[in-house]
């Protein structure tokens, strides 16, 4: 990432971290700018050009206090409180493009052996991002800090393959998804080494549409066992695709958006920001 564009997601991600921790008392425009060390109008105008909304809206989308309520007086479901707080669920965009193809049981057994695997540093609007392909799909995509440890994880998650640093069109594609004109991707392809139950949450987390939430719950009984949320939660912490594999949609059957695998604050800008592309 660009040193400014790291700075401006600097700012931007302090600011979230400020507005989830001080919702409840609805900060303003000067109080946030403030603690970004920007005057409110430069401020005003680097969040919006992230965004896509005004810090204002962006806080009315992460407020989980509506959320909180419905679930908690009306019996809502976290999909329907999201949609009364103003998260369309009209983007079903997973459901049209992308599909999974698990790995062979000998790939999976031998931690990736005789997989030749691409990989490639890139830039997202919420930080750099590592994503890794072989010739069926995307199977890696992580959000990273240090590139070299970002590289490591890669490696002990695929330790027999073989790592070729090299950008291809799978890539390429898989990362056109962080635009906005969609209609313009070919079928997003994943290639996947999982277990048979992993497998089956990764499938029903792309069937959460952008700008939706669901829970750990909705996701085991969707899955036909109710029961089973802790195993859920165990596989949606290692779901392997970042972002394309929306397992930051998944939140607390209360309202609270819960851990993330790469970070809370990453998790509330990945809603938020989706929230204000659908809802607009």
């Amino acid at each position: 990432m660009k040193e400014q564009e790291k700075i401006n997601y600097d700012r931007i991600a302090e600011a979230i971290d400020y507005i989830r921790e001080n919702f409840r008392t609805q900060p303003g425009l000067e109080e946030i700018a403030e603690k970004v060390h920007l005057s409110p109008y430069h401020f005003q105008r680097l969040f919006t050009d992230w965004a896509g909304v005004s810090p204002k809206k962006f806080l009315q989308y992460i407020s989980l206090e509506h959320a909180k309520a419905m679930l908690k007086e009306q019996r809502a479901t976290v999909f329907d409180a999201a949609l009364e707080t103003g998260l369309s669920g009209t983007g079903r965009l997973h459901d049209l493009f992308i599909s999974i193809e698990g790995m062979t049981p000998g790939e999976y057994r031998h931690g990736g052996a005789d997989l030749e695997i691409n990989y490639s540093f890139a830039e997202s609007p919420f930080g750099n991002i590592l994503v890794a392909s072989t010739s069926k799909g995307i199977c890696y995509m992580a959000f990273v800090d240090i590139a070299t440890e970002g590289l490591a994880d890669l490696q002990a998650h695929f330790p027999q393959a073989r790592l070729r640093q090299m950008t291809d069109l799978i890539q390429q594609n898989a990362l056109n998804i962080f635009t906005k004109d969609w209609s313009q991707l070919q079928q997003i392809r994943l290639h996947l080494k999982g277990t048979e139950f992993q497998l089956k949450v990764w499938e029903a987390l792309l069937k959460i549409p952008m700008g939706g939430l669901s829970s750990y719950k909705g996701i085991a009984g969707q899955l036909g066992n109710p029961n089973a949320s802790r195993a859920v939660g165990s596989a949606v912490g290692d779901n392997p695709v970042a972002f394309i594999i929306p397992c930051h949609r998944v939140i607390q059957s209360e309202g609270s958006f819960g851990q993330y695998h790469w970070g809370t604050t990453r998790k509330t800008a990945m809603i938020g920001w989706e929230a204000a592309r659908t809802a607009g």
